[in-house]
């Protein structure tokens, strides 16, 4: 039996997965959870084999989930389930060695039937998402966006320095790199092109 543990953030669609996949056979939903910080805690708790994680949950993301996982070394397969096609999740997704990214809206055949194929160790992607994130890249790179992190933090060019241990001139240059490669007016419109693509 393939044990589960559900996090989504809408508690009528987390009832309809777990309703549904517990009509299989092989399957069977441990848990629900409806942020990132309990499914985090529920997981390591229960030890599923497998958990479906929402990319957008309150508290901390599903990739957020997903990455501190890989850092407690724990066995349970990670499978991200989004309505987002943006380049930048699937990026960090990948980084995060989740083994499942899928869209919400795939059928609950296909779902358990990714779960089963997860379980025997391969990746389960739906094609739309891994075509939308191979058009666009993140432009930036992990220290421009971390400093594009502070700024959307509402932290100064001089905090920033101070933070990062970097000249206030290295900082006013890396955020002028920053809105060039985002074609960005100002720092407000590079936060929110980067936020829409899930590179922050």
């Amino acid at each position: 039996m393939i044990q589960i543990v559900i996090a989504e953030d809408q508690r009528l669609l987390r009832g309809a997965l777990a309703s549904l996949l517990d009509l299989e056979d092989d399957l069977q939903v441990v848990g629900q959870a409806g942020d990132g910080q309990e499914a985090l805690s529920m997981i390591l708790n229960l030890k599923p084999d497998v958990c479906l994680l929402d990319i957008e949950m309150p508290v901390q993301t599903g990739i957020e989930v997903a990455e501190q996982l890989k850092i407690e070394s724990s066995p349970c397969r990670v499978i991200i389930l989004t309505t987002f096609a943006r380049p930048g999740y699937f990026e960090r997704a990948v980084k995060a060695g989740v083994s499942g990214y899928l869209l919400k809206d795939e059928p609950s055949d296909r779902l358990a039937e990714s779960i089963r194929r997860v379980m025997q160790g391969h990746r389960a992607i739906s094609p739309e998402l891994i075509f939308d994130s191979a058009v666009q890249k993140n432009p930036l790179t992990p220290r421009e966006c971390e400093i594009l992190q502070h700024i959307a933090g509402g932290k100064t060019a001089n905090e920033i320095a101070r933070a990062l241990h970097l000249s206030h001139g290295t900082v006013r240059n890396y955020i002028s790199e920053i809105l060039n490669k985002l074609d960005a007016k100002n720092r407000i419109e590079a936060i929110s092109l980067a936020e829409e693509n899930g590179w922050l």
